[in-house]
C-alpha cells in the first residue's frame, strides 16, 4: 500500500491544495480529476518523487517500484527503439552483470580466506538469490511484444529513437514502464499521442495485467473502461469515490444536490438570527437574547458549495456559403516517401454535409492524406475540391504554431478584419479568455489555453469544409462535449482525426479506414465500426504478443 497523508502545496502565498490523504492499494485503478489547475500533475509529480510538498508525505514500501509517465518528455537519442525500451530491465541486466564479473574474479583470486574473498561471496550469494528468485522471462519477447501493441512495426524497431515524433517518443517511454511490473503506475494524459488501436490495447494492459493505476486522462471511454475510483481535487480540496468516471458523475452531483440544500437552510438560519438581532438591538429587555444569537452567529462555519467550471467553450461556426455536391474527390491517389509506400490507388467521394472520420494507427496515411487534400504534398493520382469550397484546416500541432511572443488578444487582432474586429473581446470570452487573460502572452499559456486560442482563429472566416486534426488534445472533457455538439449543429462538411472514441462517437457518419497501404471506405457510423472492430482489434495486438 502507497500512502498520501495530509499534502499541501503553496505557491508565493496562495494554497494550491492541502489536507490530501489517500491511500493506494494493489488493485486500485484511480481516476485523478478536476478542473485544468486544480493540482492534479502536481500530487502526481509528488507521488513519483518528481517533487516536493509545502507539508505532508508520501509513504511507500521500500521495494516497491513506482513508475511515471509525464504529459512532456526529455528524451535522449543514443539508442535504437529496441535498445531504449530494453532499459527497462537495466536493473535486472546490472544485477546479471555484475555476478559474471564477480564470477571471474573469484576464478582468478587465491586468497580464499581473506575477508575481501568472502565478501564476494556473499555478495554473488546475495546476487544469486534475488536473480534466480525472478520469473523466467524471454526479455527480447517482452520488449517487442511491448512495442508493438504500442503501434511500433518489426522494422522500427532497431530505428534510432532520433527519426520519431515526440508521440513515438512517448510510446518508447510508455513501453519501458509497463516492461517494469510497477507496483504504481502513473500516467498523466497518456492518450494524447497514440491511436485507438493502440489505446484499446493500453486498456486491455492496465485492465487485465497492471497493479495499482492513477492515471489523468481527458478521454472519458478510456478512463471509464480502466478505473474503479475516482478522486476529484477542487477548490483546494479532494473527494474519494469508489466509482468510475460516469459513475462519480452522477455521485457528485448528488453531493453537490445536499451542499446546496444545506447551504440554503443555514442562509435561513442567518437570515433569521441575523432579523431577531437587528429588530431587537436596543431594546433592554432583549440584551441577553440579542447577544446569545449574537454568539451563535459568530460560531456559524459557511457551507462551501462546490465550484461548477462554467468555463467550458460555447461554440458556434458562422454560416457560411454553400459548396459544389461534391467537396473532395480523390481519384486513384498513391504516395510513398523513396521506398515506402503510404498508401496505394486510394478512392474517396465525399458528399456535401457528410461527417467523416479518419481512424488507423499512425503512420498509415490518415495526415499525409490530409496534406494532399490541402495540396501540401504531391501525390500520383488526382485530389480535387468541389465548386465553391471554403476550407478551415485545425493541424495536430497548430497550437504550437501560434507566436510566443504575442498576445491573446494581438493573436486574433492579426487576423481579423472588417467588422468582427469589434467583437474581438466578446469572442475571446466566449473561449474562456476573459479579464486580464486577453493581456497574457501565448508563451505563459497552457496546452488547452493555446488549443482554445488556436480554434478562436480558426473560428473567424466562414468555411464549408472543416479538417480537424486530434482537435481534443489537451482540452478538458467539459469542452470537448461543447465542441462536439458545435460539430454536430455544424452545416457543412468535416473531415475528423481523432484517437477519442467518446468524442468520436455519434458524430461520424462515414468511416475510411487507412490500414496496410489501403484507404477503405465503411458505409457505417464510427460507433458501429468500432463496436464491430473493438474484440477484432484486441486479439490481433494480442496475437502479436
Amino acid at each position: 500500500m502507497i500512502t498520501v497523508d495530509n499534502l499541501a502545496v503553496e505557491y508565493s502565498g496562495k494554497t494550491l491544495f492541502s489536507g490530501i490523504s489517500f491511500a493506494i492499494n494493489p488493485t486500485d485503478k484511480i481516476a485523478l480529476m478536476g478542473k485544468n489547475g486544480a493540482g492534479k500533475s502536481t500530487i502526481m509529480k509528488i507521488i513519483a518523487g518528481e517533487e516536493k510538498a509545502s507539508h505532508g508525505s508520501v509513504r511507500a514500501p521500500k521495494e516497491a517500484v513506482i513508475a511515471y509517465l509525464p504529459q512532456h518528455l526529455l528524451t535522449e537519442d543514443n539508442a535504437t527503439v529496441f535498445e531504449e525500451a530494453a532499459k527497462a530491465f537495466k536493473q535486472v541486466f546490472d544485477m546479471r552483470n555484475e555476478m559474471e564479473s564477480l564470477n571471474k574474479e573469484l576464478e582468478t583470486r587465491t586468497d580464499y580466506d581473506s575477508k575481501e574473498y568472502m565478501n564476494i561471496i556473499e555478495r554473488v550469494s546475495d546476487l544469486s538469490e534475488k536473480y534466480y528468485a525472478l520469473e523466467e522471462v524471454n526479455y527480447d519477447a517482452e520488449v517487442e511484444k511491448a512495442l508493438k501493441g504500442l503501434g511500433f512495426n518489426q522494422e522500427d524497431l532497431y530505428r534510432p529513437t532520433s527519426e520519431f515524433s515526440g508521440g513515438w517518443r512517448m510510446r518508447i517511454e510508455l513501453a519501458k514502464i509497463l516492461l517494469q511490473k510497477p507496483d504504481l503506475i502513473l500516467l498523466d494524459e497518456p492518450t494524447n499521442h497514440i491511436d485507438i488501436e493502440s489505446v484499446m490495447w493500453l486498456e486491455d494492459f492496465l485492465v487485465n495485467k497492471a497493479n495499482a493505476v492513477l492515471v489523468i486522462s481527458h478521454d472519458k471511454a478510456f478512463i471509464d473502461n480502466i478505473t474503479n475510483r475516482t478522486i476529484e481535487i477542487t477548490m483546494g480540496k479532494m473527494y474519494d469515490y469508489k466509482a468510475n468516471y460516469s459513475h462519480y458523475l452522477q455521485l457528485r452531483e448528488e453531493r453537490r444536490s445536499h451542499q446546496l440544500k444545506a447551504w440554503q437552510e443555514q442562509q435561513r438560519e442567518i437570515a433569521d438570527l441575523v432579523g431577531f438581532i437587528e429588530r431587537f438591538r436596543g431594546t433592554y429587555s432583549k440584551t441577553n437574547q440579542v447577544n446569545s444569537r449574537e454568539r451563535m452567529l459568530e460560531k456559524i462555519v459557511p457551507i462551501e458549495i462546490d465550484e461548477i467550471d462554467t468555463s467550458a467553450l460555447r461554440l458556434r461556426f458562422p454560416p457560411a456559403p454553400r459548396s459544389g455536391e461534391h467537396p473532395i474527390t480523390v481519384r486513384e491517389v498513391s504516395k510513398k516517401y523513396g521506398e515506402h509506400v503510404v498508401f496505394h490507388q486510394a478512392n474517396m467521394s465525399i458528399v456535401r454535409g457528410e461527417k467523416v472520420a479518419f481512424v488507423g494507427r499512425n503512420g498509415e496515411g490518415k495526415s499525409t492524406m490530409i496534406k494532399a487534400i490541402l495540396g501540401e504534398t504531391d501525390v500520383e493520382g488526382s485530389v480535387a475540391l468541389g465548386h465553391n469550397v471554403k476550407v478551415g484546416y485545425f493541424a495536430q500541432n497548430q497550437a504550437a504554431l501560434l507566436d510566443a511572443d504575442l498576445t491573446v488578444f494581438e493573436t486574433v487582432d492579426q487576423v481579423a478584419v472588417g467588422d468582427i474586429r469589434t467583437q474581438i473581446k466578446n469572442m475571446l470570452g466566449r473561449f474562456m479568455f476573459s479579464g486580464d487573460d486577453i493581456n497574457k502572452k501565448v508563451s505563459v499559456l497552457s496546452g488547452g489555453e493555446r488549443t482554445r486560442l488556436a480554434m478562436v482563429k480558426l473560428l473567424l472566416e466562414p468555411v464549408n469544409l472543416l479538417i480537424l486534426d486530434e482537435p481534443t488534445n489537451h482540452l478538458d472533457l467539459k469542452s470537448k462535449d461543447v465542441l462536439k455538439e458545435a460539430l454536430l449543429d455544424f452545416e457543412g462538411t468535416l473531415i475528423l482525426v481523432s484517437h477519442d472514441r467518446a468524442f468520436l462517437m455519434g458524430l461520424a457518419q462515414k468511416v475510411f479506414e487507412f490500414k496496410e497501404k489501403r484507404v477503405i471506405e465503411h458505409l457505417e457510423t464510427i460507433d458501429e465500426f468500432l463496436e464491430r472492430n473493438r474484440l477484432k482489434s484486441i486479439a490481433e495486438l494480442n496475437l502479436s504478443k
